[in-house]
């Protein structure tokens, strides 16, 4: 399920707006790339500081887990060690199953609560009518009238992108229509967008579609990870110079993510990426 996390946090990352108001009732001003301290060695998915100057954690979910709240309170509590304050919690599960998990962890002198969503029980009627591309892909995890009809229209939105920006759109929405068994459908809409954009001759994107589903998922997530990567260790290190970018393209999707974790230790760019 790793592709799915890592598309979805590119999205909300990105200008889902309205995803955002109706999962937190604000908006983000800035997010925070942090590593939480101890001996878990917790990763947060999403932490950021709100317009009103508040800490919102959210975390992506896509199977029932019965130990759910104690993470929570777990990565409550790292956030509040290494921020000083407690952030508002939201738990967004996007699986197929029925919500089984609960919101709360309870003890003979102890009450800890966080925000539980369903993905299914946002608007997505609101989010398709949203200006914003990333608030209509996310749609597609939200609850529809009709969700054959929204990919009509959400394929129908990218194809009047700039080309720079479609093949980015296209990706998220194939791997995100996965969690909903529509992958084939939204690949069927693309090859029938108008022909002036060209989907099954682009370099990149062809090969994609044409490879099938499950590496069309594998190069989502490379790119996303490798996006994240870089924002962390720009957090660790500072500015980027131009051969980190150049290193980190050539690894894997699971080369990515040992690289994430070396980045603790790691003193100097030069030791991360020797």
């Amino acid at each position: 399920m790793q592709e799915y996390d890592v598309t979805l946090k590119v999205l909300l990352q990105g200008n889902a707006v309205g995803a955002m108001r109706q999962l937190t009732g604000t908006v983000v001003a800035r997010w925070l790339e942090v590593e939480l301290p101890k001996v878990q060695n917790l990763r947060v998915d999403l932490l950021g500081e709100t317009v009103e100057g508040e800490l919102v954690h959210i975390e992506l979910q896509s199977s029932n887990d019965a130990s759910m709240a104690l993470r929570m309170a777990e990565y409550s509590l790292g956030v509040y060690r290494l921020c000083g304050a407690f952030p508002r919690q939201v738990l967004v599960y996007v699986g197929q199953e029925a919500l089984r998990m609960e919101p709360e962890l309870r003890g003979p002198d102890l009450l800890f609560r966080y925000r539980l969503i369903d993905i299914r029980d946002l608007d997505g009627e609101r989010l398709l009518e949203s200006e914003r591309i990333a608030d209509n892909i996310i749609a597609i995890l939200a609850r529809l009238r009709d969700h054959k009809e929204a990919v009509r229209t959400i394929v129908a939105r990218i194809g009047d992108l700039p080309e720079t920006e479609r093949r980015n759109a296209l990706e998220q929405l194939l791997i995100l229509a996965g969690l909903r068994r529509l992958a084939q459908f939204v690949e069927q809409e693309a090859r029938n967008m108008p022909m002036h954009i060209n989907i099954l001759e682009n370099e990149v994107l062809g090969p994609v579609f044409k490879r099938g589903l499950e590496e069309g998922h594998q190069e989502g997530r490379q790119e996303g990870e490798m996006a994240i990567l870089r924002r962390l260790i720009e957090k660790r290190f500072g500015k980027v110079p131009g051969w980190v970018g150049e290193k980190l393209r050539a690894l894997s999707a699971a080369e990515l993510e040992e690289l994430s974790v070396r980045l603790l230790d790691a003193r100097s760019l030069e030791e991360l990426l020797p």
